[in-house]
């Protein structure tokens, strides 16, 4: 019942609003729209404006990459032939050799016959 009655009071509203609803007659003004006349004579010059301050000093860069290494130098040229030495000094006498052992050879025996 409780929405009934709130349904019925609703369209009661819209009933008494749309009751009291009037139809409106524009009225149109007019309004003035402003011509330009001629151009004016040009302006003095204006005063020269201040010196900027200096700027700032920039950034140091990045270091660079590495070089590539060299080449390989070429072979040298090959060296002169030394002198030739010195003779060398006389060596020392050696010693005296052993006397060996004498053998004493027999003539062989004659078969008696």
């Amino acid at each position: 019942m409780k929405k009934l009655t709130i349904a019925l009071s609703m369209v009661a509203v819209a009933i008494s609003l749309a009751a009291c609803q009037r139809e409106v007659t524009p009225t149109v003004v007019t309004v003035p729209v402003a011509v330009p006349g001629p151009a004016g004579a040009t302006g003095a010059t204006g005063e020269t404006g201040s010196t900027g301050n200096t700027g700032s000093t920039g950034s140091t860069g990045s270091t660079g990459t590495a070089g590539a290494t060299g080449d390989t130098g070429s072979t040298g040229a090959m060296g002169n032939t030394g002198d030739t030495g010195a003779t060398g000094s006389t060596g020392d006498t050696g010693q005296r050799g052993k006397t060996g052992d004498t053998l004493v050879i027999l003539p062989a025996a004659s078969s008696t016959r």
